[in-house]
């Protein structure tokens, strides 16, 4: 089944750090811009961070500094790297086409990023 799939989340205390990996099982992620989203409970998902062909990135103002979006062609996989993470972090982060860059794909089911204070 071609699908998005992301991994790499857990239970983290504050200002630890996570790596999330983010596959298309049928895609080249770098020849889109790509994005990490995020949705916490009760909360709409909102874009954090995302990434051009050209590996050009922008960030939301809430992750600035602390998380960074990178990919690795080789193994077809976009990773966001996140420090310094908060309580308010806690969320289900999915990857997906970036907003204004194109329709979104099929949502994957997501990883699950709990920091606890």
């Amino acid at each position: 089944q071609v699908q998005l799939i992301e991994s790499g989340g857990g239970l983290v205390q504050a200002g630890g750090s996570l790596r999330l990996s983010c596959t298309h099982s049928g895609r080249t992620l770098s020849s889109y811009a790509m994005g990490w989203y995020r949705q916490a409970p009760g909360k709409e998902r909102e874009l954090v961070a995302h990434i051009t062909p050209l590996d050009n990135t922008n960030y939301a103002d809430s992750v600035k500094g602390r998380f960074t979006i990178s990919r690795d062609r080789a193994k077809n996989t976009m990773y966001l790297h996140m420090n310094s993470l908060k309580s308010e972090d806690t969320a289900v982060y999915y990857c997906n086409r970036a907003t204004g860059y194109g329709s979104p794909w099929s949502w994957g089911q997501g990883t699950q990023v709990t920091v606890s204070s």
